[in-house]
Parts: C-alpha cells; sequence; structure tokens
C-alpha cells in the first residue's frame, strides 16, 4: 500500500517564508530573534509561521530562559523524503498501467 504525503507538511513547506525558515533550521538551532534578523519578517507573522511548522510536526521548541530556540525534526524531513521516494516507485510502475477509456 503506497503511503500518501501528509498535506499539512506539504502546505507548511509551500509557503515560500517557511521553507527558508526550514533551510536556515537545517543548518543550526536559531531563536526567534535569529530568525527575524535573517528573513526579515515581523515577529509576529514569523510566530504564527512557526506555529504551522511546529502543528505540521517540522520544528520543535526548545525553552531557554526568555528565549525560544528552534530546531527542524529530522525524522519528519526523512519521513517525507521516503514518502516522495514511495510515489517515485509508483509512478515508474504505474508508466506501463493504462486504465481504457470506457
Amino acid at each position: 500500500m503506497l503511503m500518501s504525503v501528509d498535506p499539512d507538511v506539504i502546505r507548511a513547506l509551500g509557503d515560500p517564508l517557511r521553507l527558508r525558515i526550514v533551510t536556515l533550521l537545517a543548518r543550526e538551532t536559531l531563536c526567534t530573534t535569529h530568525l527575524v534578523e535573517e528573513t526579515g519578517a515581523r515577529q509576529t507573522n514569523l510566530s504564527n509561521h512557526m506555529k504551522v511548522l511546529r502543528e505540521a510536526g517540522l520544528v520543535e521548541t526548545e525553552p531557554c530562559g526568555r528565549f525560544t530556540y528552534y530546531k527542524l525534526r529530522p525524522e519528519a524531513l526523512a519521513g517525507l523524503s521516503e514518502q516522495f521516494a514511495a510515489l517515485a516507485v509508483s509512478a515508474r510502475d504505474a508508466a506501463a498501467n493504462k486504465r481504457a477509456c470506457p
């Protein structure tokens, strides 16, 4: 049975700012202040995007005093990669299958 790709994860990564955040977090764990500086986003806007990424299971938080650090969950990206790889295998196999029109 072919796994389907989680639409919440795709939606989360489909936004250019969120994809930029994920790319930044792939290099290092960053706090909100760092992410605001790196992206140029307003803090409230950034917080909303981080909520989407957290709810999609792509990032997790780490409180540190009055700051919140964010880190990427590599297993979430690995799972997504596996799902897309399975779709690619299925697509190769499906090339030989053609449903007849009625």
